[in-house]
């Protein structure tokens, strides 16, 4: 193939050189070379023909070349073919992988509303919407516990299906994100961010470690005792939780190198559920420590139940109850979710000795201090200037905002927040359109008409009353509105059978904060501790059970005998 080329090109080389045209038909007839399309006028004008047959012989050991590379590169192609065929080969052969929701939780979550729906009959007294939302708000709750996808995404889907089977207006199911302690959460935790931010919270759970560090079970008495001492004064229990406490235990984790995942038994995961178990003994205690309490009062008052000095009475009344649940709670937590790290001798030596480091607070550890503090007597004195805590968290928090002690990115990063947003609104909207839809009532009225036809005396109609109140509330997202939806028609019947009107009033209303830690959305502090990420949802669940049984035999033993020297009954 080379030898035809090479003789033409001595054949045009002689023709050129015998021909001597002008510089442009020269230029033009020699630009096949690449060295003499590159030269000046001057050079082609004298080319010589010696000259011209060794540029053409240089050029057509170049073409050689190029001829040479592009066999290979050519015989290298069609040798890689067959390997680029078989991984194309592979790749359409390799089997399809699912990846979304885990298929097994999914299909038992959404069996449990299709049977609800289409095996179970409505009842006639139930409109044909509230059924069918009673079945999605079931699913969406298993879902929850066998988690098939995270939180939100399940709550999610399930908010999608209350508005695809028209079962509820959009503006019905995304009512709920309007819900000031929805908000309130969302704020508790941006204020957490600033503790942990500033190292303030880092600071304070120094302190708890130098007071009260030898044993972790020690510290976990520390920071429920002084939140019973702090509630009063503090009547938002999801405010103490993200505002406050949620801040100081994250710092003690992390000192102690546990963080959400695999090193959250190490202290972080038992902390947490300690913390919000007794922070229902904390709530109940003092008329003051809670909003519903001061809901169930009113609604007592309604019936016609008259508490003379409603604050001491009540103190009076839940006391001794309330401390014993408080002594007994962190042990109890303690043996059945055992943290890894249980002794640490040497903490409060390290503790002192790394506050000696710290010294003094930071201008922005400072700023902190004061926005909080403006927000914490807001919150107790609220009511009386008629600002709410979640108006009062706002403020303390554009204050942190406006001076910089946070940035909108780290609102914004605070991935938690958001998550929770979503599936606590929506499962409190969900709970709010049953009620809206007289299914509720239906349940408390088909009830009551259970206990009439018993004939059975008031004390045990006041225990299975209770009992039933109990169990309710995992339909419910929100202490507030299981009072606003079930208090009243409870005592009524607590008081139809003969109850003590002031033993039911009361009764009911400390109830109201027993079950406020058996799942992680039956209350405000529950969504804020479960946030935070240390404590999966079958722990939850389990430990909210078992310590939900265990809150009601307390009161009910302890308190009954308490209740029972002072005359109550």
């Amino acid at each position: 193939a080379v030898a035809p080329a090479r003789a033409r090109c001595r054949a045009r080389a002689v023709r050129v050189a015998a021909a001597t045209p002008t510089r442009a038909r020269l230029a033009s007839r020699i630009g096949f070379f690449p060295a003499l399309a590159s030269s000046s006028s001057s050079r082609i004008a004298s080319f010589s023909p010696k000259t011209l047959h060794q540029t053409a012989s240089a050029s057509l050991r170049r073409a050689r070349t190029t001829t040479t590379t592009t066999t290979t590169r050519a015989s290298a192609s069609a040798s890689s073919s067959p390997v680029v065929a078989a991984a194309g080969e592979a790749a359409a052969s390799e089997p399809f992988k699912w990846t979304g929701a885990k298929l097994g939780p999914a299909m038992i979550s959404v069996a449990v509303g299709v049977v609800v729906k289409f095996l179970v009959p409505c009842p006639a007294a139930v409109v044909p919407e509230a059924w069918t939302l009673l079945a999605i708000f079931l699913s969406t709750i298993t879902g929850l516990v066998l988690t098939p996808l995270p939180v939100g995404a399940w709550a999610f889907c399930g908010l999608s299906m209350t508005v695809v089977t028209k079962t509820l207006t959009f503006q019905q199911a995304f009512s709920a994100m309007t819900n000031d302690v929805i908000w309130l959460i969302v704020l508790a935790f941006f204020f957490a961010k600033g503790f942990v931010q500033t190292g303030l919270g880092d600071r304070v759970a120094t302190f708890f470690v130098k007071i009260l560090g030898k044993s972790t079970l020690g510290l976990s008495y520390g920071l429920s005792i002084s939140e019973a001492i702090l509630a009063p004064a503090m009547p938002s229990t999801t405010a103490r939780a993200g505002g406050v406490y949620l801040p100081i235990i994250k710092s003690l984790a992390k000192n102690a190198g546990s963080e959400p995942g695999p090193t959250a038994n190490k202290l972080g995961a038992f902390l947490i559920q300690s913390q919000l178990q007794c922070s229902g003994h904390s709530s109940a205690m003092c008329m003051t420590a809670a909003a519903q309490n001061l809901l169930s009062m009113k609604l007592a008052a309604s019936l016609g139940v008259v508490i003379a000095s409603p604050w001491l009475t009540w103190f009076k009344v839940a006391c001794v109850p309330a401390l014993v649940g408080l002594l007994a709670t962190p042990l109890l937590v303690f043996k059945l979710f055992p943290p890894e790290i249980q002794d640490t001798p040497d903490a409060p030596k390290e503790a002192a000795e790394k506050l000696r480091k710290l010294g003094p607070l930071s201008q922005d550890e400072r700023l902190v201090v004061a926005t909080m503090a403006l927000t914490v007597v807001l919150w107790i004195f609220g009511d009386k200037i008629g600002m709410s805590s979640v108006t009062a968290a706002m403020l303390g928090m554009s204050l942190q905002l406006f001076t910089g002690v946070i940035t909108w990115a780290d609102c914004l990063s605070e991935k938690g927040a958001w998550d929770t947003l979503v599936w606590f609104a929506v499962l409190i909207g969900m709970s709010s359109q049953l009620n809206a839809m007289g299914f509720i009532s239906f349940l408390s009225n088909s009830v009551a008409g259970v206990l009439a036809g018993l004939n059975m005396g008031w004390g045990q109609v006041f225990v299975l009353l209770h009992v039933c109140y109990f169990f309710i509330h995992y339909l419910f997202a929100s202490q507030t509105a299981q009072v606003a939806a079930l208090s009243t028609a409870f005592m009524a019947m607590m008081m139809a059978s003969g109850a003590p009107p002031v033993l039911a009033g009361l009764s009911m209303a400390f109830h109201t904060n027993l079950f406020g830690a058996i799942t992680h959305y039956a209350s405000g502090q529950g969504a804020v501790y479960f946030g935070a990420g240390y404590v999966d949802l079958p722990t939850t669940f389990r430990l909210g059970g078992i310590l939900g049984v265990v809150n009601l035999l307390i009161w009910g033993i302890v308190g009954g005998a308490w209740w029972k020297v002072l005359g109550l009954y």
